[in-house]
């Protein structure tokens, strides 16, 4: 149970990112915790009546459990290019189609105070469609992600979210697995080979976000 001034301390700091995101076009959210924020999505899918929806891979969506609700409901396409069951070349084709869905899911590694959202990629197929394709964008970020600025964003990501990422998935041989910090590598398994960096949302309110009163994901 964390302390009321602590909660106080996040409540105004989110307040702050959310007005933040608004005046930068975005559609934002604030919800207390995960299984709230997969109930905000469930709402928001419902709303936006999609024929297709996909997903770029989220810890913090993971976290919402509404990947699984959404992939046993008929009332959609759902295409998940991260199945287990397939191979590879097989993923590819499904992330390649998922950049044409009617509605995208995913997470980001980083939100600044003046509402500039951060991500660093390996092969782009979470980040294209936040750009570009999808008509409605859902993303789902908890307070840890939140950072003043710029150059905090960048470190965060480059000294922490990347590094333990590549950790988390096996058979990945970067120098980062070895010591936990960034050695801006060549390797041929480097996962940090695409920024992107969004200022506004264009259209407006095409991207929704949902601000997490949690530490999740990295």
């Amino acid at each position: 149970m964390e302390a009321p001034f602590v909660q106080d301390y996040w409540n105004k700091r989110l307040e702050f990112c959310r007005k933040s995101l608004e005046k930068n076009g975005f559609e934002p959210y604030i919800v207390s915790d995960a299984a709230s924020a997969g109930e905000l999505g469930w709402e928001l899918i419902r709303r936006s009546s999609p024929h297709s929806i996909s997903y770029g891979d989220s810890m913090t969506l993971r976290s919402t459990g509404l990947l699984s609700r959404v992939s046993s409901c008929s009332d959609w396409e759902f295409i998940d290019g991260f199945s287990s069951v397939l191979s590879r070349p097989e993923k590819m084709t499904l992330r390649r189609k998922a950049l044409g869905v009617d509605l995208f899911m995913t997470g980001c590694n980083a939100v600044t105070d003046s509402g500039r959202l951060f991500w660093l990629d390996m092969i782009g197929n979470r980040i294209a469609p936040v750009c570009f394709g999808p008509l409605d964008v859902l993303l789902f970020v908890g307070r840890n992600k939140l950072v003043t600025e710029e150059e905090e964003a960048r470190r965060r990501i480059r000294s922490m979210a990347a590094p333990m990422n590549a950790i988390r998935h096996e058979g990945m041989k970067t120098p980062c697995m070895t010591t936990g910090r960034c050695h801006n590598c060549g390797s041929e398994d480097r996962i940090c080979n695409a920024w992107l960096v969004l200022e506004k949302c264009y259209p407006k309110r095409r991207i929704k976000v949902i601000l997490i009163n949690e530490d999740l994901g990295l």
